[in-house]
């Protein structure tokens, strides 16, 4: 017999942490299940994220897709590596191509369509880092997200949520309709989504090393289909690509070391406010109060006050990551909070300082130390919109994310690699690691990173709890929002102090969601605690 449930929980639902030797933690728990399937056929950490990523692009449309980005910071047991797999404007792009299309008067690339198509990089970082460190064959990787696509997956609550809401105005856009709305709406609660497009396409993939996906006859396709809809896709553009490993910006705070992927992403901006914040004694104010709120609320904001104006692809931006993160400079910075007043800030001067003085994301580890931090997004909610019919590759809109203002070091180019909001963590101590993480959700993920490091490093709360507690995110100018469960005393002081504070009830969709991985010790003996956060759909696991 059908019940009609009503699924939302009137009541706080506390998730206790998981503790096991190997675990994979993300936001859905098919996707988990399937990086734990590898681990148990004796597959490592990177082979249990690739397995757990391909699963995603099945069971978490809205969020990524075999048409997304992905970067990945990774400890192999030796030491830690980086790996930027986002994709490049097609060569055709240039402000002139937009203002063409869409006038003189355009700032950025459209928000939806075909011109707002970037060359999808995922797939890329997935050969790459099993090529480099899997222990399983790559097409084994692939088998569990066939699966799902092929035999379907019932939708959860928070996925649900989102297909709904992207279906009106996405539903005209090319492929759309007949991918993801496939009874003439999107999925209720429950109910079974099938993807045989996709199933296909993970099968090409794991056929030719994901070779097809770039030389074959999936790109021929993705091509064909973007230029037929009036794109500027090519071959070429998708031929040309390769992902780049790169080596991790970082900086020390209360002991440890926060790991960041360098520009073209935002990393830099957590990196920079805990540069800040590492000014004041937080660990002696209440750990919920409206004083330490209010530190790290002015500390983020100065933080992307200099972000959004100088951070891009490494080849345009006029400063260096260095002069970003000096000492001097972010000392400064913190010089310019007011303990008792909210202040909107421009972006500063790193050389007079010098001078004078965006999600899905997933972590797992392995009994023999190897932890992963991992993260794949085809941005806004399914991206583009536009989905490649034969292979249901739901393609990416990180074009959105360019200037067409030719004096910002954003602007587009062909080739160039856009701004990008998605952004993997890793924390070591001593130059050995402790925990893989990340916070999904636009400008809310470095946010993220520093309020949960936070209260872990300065409050000792342990990563289910400070995954769980209550986040604020900075809008723009005095505006924040501000989590319904947060302490209506905390609320009030912050107003008090001038923050112009909006108290949003959609925790999933306002305030991001994460996933921990800490290492205990010796993972052989103590392993790890991982947690998920309960804004989402998703679940840790371990073996």
């Amino acid at each position: 017999m059908t019940m009609n449930f009503d699924y939302r929980n009137p009541y706080r639902c506390t998730r206790l942490p998981v503790f096991a030797r190997n675990v994979v933690a993300t936001s859905h728990p098919l996707a988990a299940q399937a990086g734990l399937a590898v681990l148990q056929r004796g597959g490592n950490a990177v082979d249990a994220a690739i397995a757990t990523a391909a699963a995603l692009t099945v069971v978490e449309p809205v969020s990524n897709g075999l048409g997304s980005d992905a970067f990945c910071i990774l400890w192999d047991g030796q030491a830690l590596h980086g790996l930027n797999a986002s994709g490049r404007a097609p060569m055709a792009w240039t402000p002139g191509y937009f203002f063409d299309r869409y006038g003189t008067q355009a700032q950025t690339p459209p928000k939806r369509g075909v011109d707002s198509i970037t060359v999808p990089g995922a797939v890329s970082g997935w050969m790459a880092l099993s090529e480099r460190f899997g222990a399983l064959p790559f097409a084994s990787l692939m088998q569990g997200a066939i699966e799902l696509a092929e035999g379907g997956c019932c939708v959860p609550m928070v996925v649900q949520q989102k297909w709904a809401m992207a279906a009106p105005e996405l539903k005209p856009l090319p492929g759309f309709a007949a991918t993801f709305l496939p009874y003439g709406r999107a999925p209720t609660v429950g109910e079974c989504f099938r993807f045989p497009a996709a199933a296909r396409a993970l099968r090409a993939i794991a056929a030719t090393r994901g070779e097809s996906f770039y030389r074959g006859e999936i790109a021929q396709a993705m091509a064909n289909f973007v230029q037929q809809h009036g794109g500027a896709l090519t071959p070429a553009d998708l031929a040309a690509h390769q992902p780049e490993w790169v080596r991790p910006v970082s900086r020390n705070y209360r002991g440890y070391t926060l790991h960041e992927i360098p520009p073209n992403g935002q990393g830099i901006a957590a990196l920079m406010a805990l540069g800040i914040v590492e000014r004041f004694d937080l660990a002696s104010l209440p750990v919920d109060g409206p004083l330490a709120q209010h530190i790290q609320i002015e500390a983020m904001k100065l933080a992307f006050a200099d972000v959004y104006r100088f951070v891009a692809d490494p080849g345009s931006m006029e400063l260096s990551v260095e002069q970003l993160l000096s000492d001097d400079y972010l000392a400064s910075r913190a010089r310019l909070i007011d303990l008792e007043r909210a202040q909107e800030f421009r972006c500063g001067d790193p050389l007079q300082a010098h001078r004078t003085g965006g999600t899905v994301y997933l972590s797992s580890a392995d009994a023999s130390g190897m932890m992963v931090s991992f993260i794949q997004s085809n941005y806004l909610g399914f991206g583009s919109g536009c989905v490649e019919p034969a292979f249901g590759i739901s393609l990416q809109n990180r074009g959105h994310g360019f200037s067409l203002n030719p004096h910002s070091p954003n602007v587009v180019a062909p080739g160039k690699r856009p701004f990008h909001t998605i952004i993997p963590a890793f924390l070591t101590q001593l130059d050995q690691p402790v925990m893989s993480f990340g916070v999904m959700g636009a400008n809310m993920q470095p946010q993220g990173h520093m309020q949960t490091l936070v209260r872990m490093l300065d409050h000792g709360q342990n990563p289910q709890a400070a995954c769980d507690a209550p986040r604020w995110c900075f809008d723009h100018a005095l505006e924040i929002n501000v989590e319904a469960s947060m302490d209506p005393g905390t609320v009030l002081g912050l107003s008090q102090r001038g923050h112009r504070t909006t108290v949003l009830h959609n925790s999933y969709q306002d305030f991001g969601a994460g996933q921990f991985v800490w290492r205990l010790g010796e993972p052989r003996l103590e392993g790890y605690v991982a947690a998920s956060d309960s804004r989402r759909d998703g679940h840790a696991v371990g073996c």
